[in-house]
């Protein structure tokens, strides 16, 4: 199987099915993205994420990284527009605070269930960055890089992030949920 830097060298030099490869591999990830954060609703922003991604070949270093920087930025268009708002904070606005509804479940459990609506009352950046730690395992730098952040921001981030998830789960449920469902991040839904 061909790496991603790979692939993208040869999508670059003209091989179409070496691009079509990238965005197979990467297809049910930001679709993921998008599903947590806007349901049903996100078919258009997978779609320009990825257009994105073939106008923006010969600029992209990491694939992962970059797709989830466009898929940020296309996040944040979307929230604008839907709250007719000429800037949306997505550092400090969660999913609750932008007025959409839930997150798709993250998994029949109940457990995930908890996690999910803990997830979805912190800021929506500090989200993204714990989904993409912990589910999609990017790297420190891939983070600051989709977030457009420092590598050190990142970690201080995640660390706050997971502060503010801890107190929301523990708002939410009693103690010993609250830690089972947090044990649940650490598994990829």
């Amino acid at each position: 199987m061909r790496s991603d830097p790979e692939l993208l060298e040869r999508w670059r030099g003209g091989d179409a099915p070496a691009g079509q490869e990238l965005v197979r591999r990467h297809w049910a990830s930001i679709a993921s993205f998008f599903r947590s954060k806007v349901g049903d609703d996100g078919a258009d922003l997978i779609s320009q994420t990825f257009l994105a991604c073939v106008e923006g070949r010969d600029r992209i270093d990491d694939v992962q990284a970059y797709l989830f920087a466009v898929a940020r930025r296309r996040l944040a268009d979307h929230f604008r527009k839907r709250a007719r708002m000429p800037t949306v904070d997505l550092s400090v606005s969660s999913l609750t605070d932008l007025g959409t509804g839930p997150a798709t479940e993250l998994g029949r459990r109940e457990q995930a269930e908890l996690l999910r609506r803990a997830l979805a009352t912190i800021p929506l950046d500090d989200q993204i960055a714990l989904e993409l730690s912990y589910f999609e395992g990017l790297s420190g730098a891939a983070i600051a890089q989709v977030l457009e952040v420092g590598e050190n921001t990142v970690r201080s981030r995640l660390a706050r992030a997971r502060e503010k998830l801890r107190l929301a789960l523990a708002e939410l449920a009693p103690a010993d949920e609250a830690a089972r469902a947090e044990a649940g991040l650490e598994r990829k839904p």
